[in-house]
């Protein structure tokens, strides 16, 4: 009998030994998924504008890769990915080229599996586009190019440390109106009425500017399709021989973006 109660402590022992270790190994075992952010490059000029080296210095050394949908790139899988960055570009969501209903599903798709999501400019329409159709995108009544203010109308701690107003450039002919729900409006220039938006409390923002783009950078675009494509308006001509005024946000906006878990 004595014989028989030692070996049953004995297996005790050894049962709760193992469950520990099973314990201590699960989690040992256990990584939460790396942050790798996914690039969606909307330009039609490359290599004039080349989203990549505009947006690369602020991801902090997070691991990335890029998908050029207009020229075709095989679509990836959003399970790789925790952030996606939507770019700028030329083309336009009220013409909306085919490539752009390919470009739609991905985002959506993206939004459907939690990824944190940041659009700037023609990206900031596109999430309108692909989360709530294209009745909420039209022409802008006058382009607005240059340096602006952009006043926040409203609190969200991606831009808690933030000036209000803050400066940036920004350089756009279509715009984003009459946002239905769960849409929220955080911030506005005199010109756009929906320049910071965020889809309810998802983390997917929309930036109507391009904080991304340094001054010496924005002034040689803005040269370039002066010269090149002959589209020199009254509001390129302005904004060539303004005196670029920005506060830099994207540094920490960014910070607080890549910290978002998915």
């Amino acid at each position: 009998m004595r014989e028989m109660r030692w070996l049953l402590l004995v297996a005790i022992g050894i049962g709760l030994a193992v469950g520990v270790v099973s314990d201590v190994v699960s989690h040992a075992l256990y990584e939460p998924p790396a942050a790798r952010v996914l690039i969606v490059d909307n330009s039609l000029n490359h290599p004039i504008y080349v989203p990549e080296r505009e947006w690369k210095p602020y991801l902090r050394g997070v691991p990335y890769d890029v998908v050029h949908i207009p020229g075709g790139d095989a679509i990836p899988s959003v399970d790789r990915y925790t952030h996606m960055i939507l770019s700028g570009s030329t083309a336009s969501l009220v013409d909306p080229p085919a490539w752009a209903v390919v470009e739609a599903r991905l985002v959506s798709e993206a939004a459907d599996s939690g990824l944190a999501i940041l659009g700037s400019c023609f990206g900031h329409q596109m999430l309108v586009y692909a989360l709530s159709g294209d009745p909420y995108v039209r022409r802008a009544a006058v382009p607005e190019v240059g340096w602006i203010a952009v006043k926040m109308t409203a609190e969200d701690d991606l831009f808690a440390e933030a000036p209000n107003p803050w400066h940036v450039f920004a350089w756009h002919n279509d715009e984003v109106v009459d946002l239905p729900e769960p849409w929220r409006v955080l911030g506005r220039s005199t010109m756009c009425g929906a320049h910071v938006i965020r889809y309810g409390d998802a983390e997917i923002w929309g930036l109507q500017s391009h904080p991304e783009t340094r001054p010496v950078t924005a002034k040689l675009l803005l040269f370039l399709d002066w010269l090149i494509f002959d589209r020199g308006s009254e509001e390129i001509r302005a904004a060539l021989c303004q005196t670029p005024q920005e506060d830099r946000i994207l540094d920490r906006v960014m910070e607080r973006f890549l910290d978002r878990e998915p």
